[in-house]
């Protein structure tokens, strides 16, 4: 079983990671949303639902992938778009 220390670290490389494609351009976004990658950083208590370094991946490409397909720059914010998502998923 993963330590939530393990799974802040694995979510902090892997949006770290080089863009290969329009989406992951967004990673850049929640890396600065995010800012603490600690366990000190209450954001990342979704974290404690998640099992694996793979879950961890997709939920940062499912994020990407949403704000590619929803988020409106014109009627909102891209840190309130994040938040809910980590909120609300």
């Amino acid at each position: 079983m993963l330590s939530l220390n393990e799974k802040i670290h694995h979510l902090e490389n892997y949006l770290s990671q080089q863009n290969e494609n329009y989406a992951d351009s967004f990673k850049e976004d929640i890396i600065m949303f995010i800012n603490d990658f600690t366990d000190q950083n209450k954001l990342l208590s979704f974290l404690n639902n998640i099992v694996s370094f793979e879950e961890i991946e997709n939920w940062a490409d499912n994020l990407c992938s949403r704000i590619v397909l929803k988020f409106d720059s014109e009627g909102e914010e891209i840190n309130d778009f994040i938040y809910d998502y980590i909120q609300f998923g």
